[in-house]
């Protein structure tokens, strides 16, 4: 029952992620011929593509990406403990990012002024503000979470690691998506630049954390041992 259930989120989200596809071939005769597909953290477009494989390719590419998503979830060995509310976001990023990343890149190709240094942000910003909720709900497991040698070899540790990433993923979440609206407003500003600082944020400090916990654990067996 389970694999039919998993096979079924797969089948669905497969197709959300191809429901782009319909809007290109709506539009698509209005398309340029070289279609932006990357920005830097300015907003400038840096990267093209024609427009074949901006409106169809991009779909492909996000089926792809939730097949891969999907086999590393579901043949987790320590898959059930992952909390439901992680699951249900690990497998539903895919389409969410097709649904976004797809129409707004063709919208933009067409002319619509739509600004990538706030929508982004926005998008990055809430999304960390959902897992950050539900992070820390999670026990030991190899696909979802901050998986490092001390947080997979001592539930403890993975669990206090979790706790205060939670706050941490909601906190940075919180100051991406302020940035995105302070962009609008004082020029120097910019909501995908400070996605950078607060990525690097988000990375380094929950090892760190978790580190130091590992080396306070041994420190503290090593001295009952003594």
């Amino acid at each position: 029952m389970k694999t039919r259930n998993n096979m079924a989120v797969f089948i669905l989200t497969s197709v959300i992620c191809l429901l782009p596809v319909i809007f290109a071939l709506a539009i698509y005769n209005d398309l340029p011929e070289q279609i932006a597909v990357h920005w830097d953290t300015m907003g400038n477009p840096d990267g093209f593509a024609h427009k074949a494989a901006a409106a169809f390719g991009l779909p492909a590419l996000f089926v792809v990406i939730n097949l891969v998503s999907k086999l590393a979830l579901y043949t987790d060995p320590k898959r059930a403990n992952t909390s439901e509310p992680m699951r249900i976001i690990a497998e539903w990023i895919p389409p969410v990012l097709a649904l976004f990343t797809v129409p707004v890149t063709l919208l933009i190709a067409m002319g619509v002024n739509i600004s990538i240094s706030f929508a982004v942000p926005v998008l990055v910003g809430f999304l960390l503000i959902i897992c950050g909720n539900y992070l820390p709900k999670s026990r030991q497991n190899y696909t979802v979470g901050i998986k490092l040698p001390w947080t997979l070899h001592n539930a403890d540790n993975w669990n206090k690691t979790h706790r205060m990433a939670g706050y941490l993923y909601v906190f940075c979440g919180i100051a991406i998506i302020v940035g995105a609206f302070m962009s609008g407003t004082f020029s120097k500003v910019n909501g995908i630049i400070l996605i950078i600082p607060v990525v690097a944020v988000l990375v380094i400090v929950p090892v760190i954390y978790s580190f130091l916990l590992y080396r306070k654990s041994a420190s503290e067996i090593d001295g009952a041992e003594g």
